[in-house]
């Protein structure tokens, strides 16, 4: 049984050493190999450009964050600034109708600044989204294109 087994074994290995491949196999598969390797590389090259554009998205949207974080620091500090020197003022006035007074000043001129502080953060918060935006949608066009082609 084991000699029937290895006979066959032989015949088979030398029946497939003399057996060729059709030529149209051959360059059907070669064109096979040819394409999946063109499409490969293009799938590669957008791969790449994809990453690219994710990388400006990302930059633009951290510049406007830290763009929005340094006005809200600076802001912040301005306030500070401001208070301190309101309680320092109020703090040598000489009668409570002054120290009233000078409470008063700080609190109207405080809302006028929150109000104009408000608004340029609402303005740089929209001049960000729309860069981001703008980003955005040209690096998903220009994907769009290259995946088109």
């Amino acid at each position: 049984m084991n000699n029937q087994f290895t006979q066959q074994a032989e015949d088979m290995f030398s029946a497939a050493k003399e057996a060729r491949i059709p030529e149209n196999f051959q360059a059907f598969a070669e064109e096979g190999v040819t394409k999946s390797r063109e499409t490969f590389a293009k799938m590669s090259d957008a791969a790449q450009d994809s990453a690219k554009a994710a990388e400006e998205v990302f930059l633009t949207a951290q510049a406007g964050a830290k763009a929005l974080g340094e006005k809200i620091v600076h802001n912040t500090s301005v306030n500070a600034q401001a208070a301190f020197d309101a309680a320092e003022s109020i703090a040598r006035a000489k009668t409570l109708p002054e120290a009233a007074r000078l409470q008063a000043n700080f609190l109207q001129q405080q809302i006028a600044v929150a109000t104009a502080q408000t608004k340029e953060i609402v303005d740089l918060s929209t001049k960000v989204a729309r860069q981001t935006f703008e980003t955005m949608n040209s690096a998903s066009t220009k994907n769009f294109e290259q995946f088109k082609n």
